[in-house]
């Protein structure tokens, strides 16, 4: 078995004002290969673009944006989105139009067929002000 930690940030601080000039102490995405397949593991993403600034105020252009996000990180992996076995979603808002808002953005990203396993939970509050969605991923890559 072999980890590798990932890092795509050049920004130590990976944008949160509260380590400004401090290293986060998280990997954006860890990677275990094992014999016949790859293990990676993503953290949450927010909405930012790569500027680091929260996309939008809506929740269905936040999800598009994490999503891209999440996509990225696991294209740089060697993976593809149909790889994503498992999602968890946090929102700052569970009401049915943010949860047909979350979905609707969802089916442009997943295959029917091919939908992952999904958590949604209702949080108080992301590291970011403004956020209204935090995505995390587990994806099992063939080798």
């Amino acid at each position: 078995m072999l980890k590798t930690y990932i890092d795509l940030e050049g920004d130590k601080s990976r944008g949160i004002k509260a380590l400004a000039g401090q290293r986060a102490a998280y990997s954006d995405a860890v990677r275990v290969d094992l014999s016949d397949h790859t293990l990676l593991f993503v953290s949450g993403k927010l909405g930012v673009d790569g500027k680091g600034v929260i996309a939008s105020r809506s929740m269905r252009e936040q999800t598009r944006q994490v999503l891209e996000n999440i996509r990225s990180t696991i294209a740089k992996a060697g993976g593809s989105m149909t790889d994503i076995v498992r999602v968890r979603i946090y929102v700052a808002v569970i009401d049915d139009a943010s949860i047909r808002d979350v979905h609707e953005v969802r089916r442009e990203f997943f295959n029917d067929g091919e939908l992952p396993a999904s958590t949604m939970v209702r949080v108080d509050q992301f590291v970011r002000d403004g956020a209204l969605i935090e995505i995390e991923a587990d994806v099992v890559m063939a080798r």
